[in-house]
């Protein structure tokens, strides 16, 4: 069970927070270092936040649409293939680490394990990583290498926060279901953050809630 209690906001608070958020996100944000190992890593500075999902989730697209930008994260054209770390400055505020997709069937076996032994050694090992968002596809159910980097989540003691993404072609009543599963799924985890936030990068719904879910993580630095 999530050890989690989500600390509710006022509704002026969650208004500031989405400002704090567009602010943040509309200011400069560069592409600082790509590493395919653990010791090319840039040293802990900003606080982070990691981006992890399937193959073909939409985690370039969320982080383009986060960004304002069309371009800032590309997605591999061998998805499942590529180890990299990619970092993202929000300069004097913030990290955005873009992980490797996982869960790709046509990977080879080592690169599924060798991708379980590197995200799982940096995500135990990295002192300013404040939260991964976890994103899990709206449209279909949940497999079981989500359920996988769940546990690996938990054993890594690494707060997760579950993120459906392309949620703009769901119905209402089929919305609400997917977010009603995901908010069990995340209980059923110790290291789960509870609130489940519901995505679009075309249509840009939860874009703000998430912007502003990321700023709040970022305020302790901005001092």
């Amino acid at each position: 069970m999530s050890d989690f209690q989500a600390s509710p906001r006022t509704p002026e608070e969650q208004e500031n927070l989405v400002e704090t958020g567009r602010l943040l996100f509309a200011g400069a944000c560069d592409f600082v270092f790509g590493a395919q190992k653990l010791e090319q890593v840039p040293p802990p500075n900003l606080p982070e936040i990691a981006f992890a999902g399937r193959s073909n989730v939409g985690k370039s697209s969320l982080i383009n649409a986060l960004t304002g930008r069309k371009a800032l994260a590309r997605a591999s054209s061998e998805p499942g293939r590529t180890k990299q770390l990619n970092f993202f400055d929000f300069p004097g505020r913030l990290t955005l680490v873009d992980m490797p997709g996982y869960g790709y069937a046509k990977a080879a076996k080592d690169v599924k394990e060798d991708w379980q032994g590197m995200m799982f050694s940096f995500l135990r090992g990295r002192p300013t990583l404040q939260r991964v968002i976890l994103l899990l596809d709206s449209r279909i159910e949940v497999k079981q290498s989500d359920r996988e980097i769940m546990k690996l989540l938990d054993r890594a003691a690494v707060t997760f926060q579950i993120v459906l993404t392309k949620c703009d072609g769901l119905k209402p009543g089929a919305l609400a279901a997917k977010c009603a599963q995901a908010t069990d799924l995340a209980r059923q985890h110790a290291a789960a953050f509870p609130d489940i936030i519901a995505t679009s990068s075309d249509s840009g719904m939860g874009i703000p809630e998430l912007r502003a879910e990321l700023a709040a993580l970022a305020l302790p630095q901005a001092g």
